[in-house]
């Protein structure tokens, strides 16, 4: 099972009336318009939202790639001031090296001083990774010999290997075809439930953000603000006959409809449009 969630504890990350502004050419651009939000120990939360409305931005607060121009950002209590090892970052574009190995880009965190195991750990928790992402096979190929799906599995167990306490996924499987997609979506299922963590998802599929999260924040059309909160009641372990729900169905119409009314805001300010309802 996905860690269940504790409303006695802290949040384990928390945006608190959180902006960004910037200058371009034009004038000043907001980004982020007054977000607030925690995210609790063991929830995944995955993120909704029009292109380019500020969904990646929030992510990469939380990675500490990015800084507010007001308000906090913090995890585990303390103010973010940069990337650090408790927290994983695995994009859509895969991110994993191409000169590599397979089991050299899984070992490659820690062999970093942040993260550093000896030889027979980190040998272990290769071996550990490689098999529980069905790539043992495939430990001395490339990455360019891989799958798109494999290729994402190995982002998901590098980033796994260096046992972060929050894992944040920028459209990780944005890129696959539908069946691989699902596919993915379920071995992700399947190794929160033998890991446990605490997960962000930046998502553009409904159906994807229904059926992997305990919550789904969706946000404005740009400057993103907190457009509802909707509490997903599936138990875990999921499997995919949820679906086919009514509950499942109707989750999907309030989320399609709160997206799209955003989307239309969007065409209105002259946005582009891009929106998937389906995984």
């Amino acid at each position: 099972m996905v860690c269940p969630v504790s409303a006695s504890k802290p949040p384990l990350a928390r945006f608190e009336h959180v902006s960004l502004s910037f200058e371009t050419p034009n004038g000043m651009l907001k980004v982020l318009d007054d977000v607030s939000y925690e995210i609790l120990e063991g929830e995944f939360v995955s993120i909704i939202g029009p292109s380019g409305c500020g969904k990646t931005t929030m992510m990469n607060m939380l990675a500490g790639f990015q800084t507010p121009t007001a308000g906090s950002v913090t995890f585990d209590g303390q103010p973010i001031l940069g990337p650090g090892p408790e927290r994983g970052v695995i994009f859509q574009d895969y991110g994993v090296f191409p000169w590599l190995t397979v089991r050299d880009n899984i070992a490659f965190g820690l062999r970093l001083k942040a993260n550093h195991v000896p030889t027979k750990e980190r040998d272990d928790i290769c071996a550990h990774y490689l098999a529980l992402m069905g790539l043992s096979d495939f430990a001395n190929a490339y990455p360019k010999h891989l799958s798109g799906g494999m290729r994402q599995r190995l982002a998901i167990a590098r980033a796994y290997a260096v046992k972060p306490k929050f894992l944040l996924m920028d459209e990780p499987f944005g890129a696959l075809d539908a069946q691989t997609r699902l596919n993915m979506q379920n071995l992700l299922l399947q190794v929160l439930g033998a890991e446990g963590k605490t997960v962000m998802l930046i998502t553009h599929s409904v159906d994807e953000a229904i059926y992997l999260s305990s919550r789904i924040i969706v946000v404005t059309a740009r400057p993103a603000r907190i457009k509802r909160i909707i509490d997903i009641d599936f138990p875990y372990p999921r499997q995919e006959a949820i679906q086919e729900l009514a509950e499942f169905s109707e989750i999907r119409k309030i989320v399609r409809e709160l997206v799209m009314s955003e989307y239309q805001a969007q065409q209105a300010q002259g946005g582009v449009v891009r929106f998937s309802d389906r995984s």
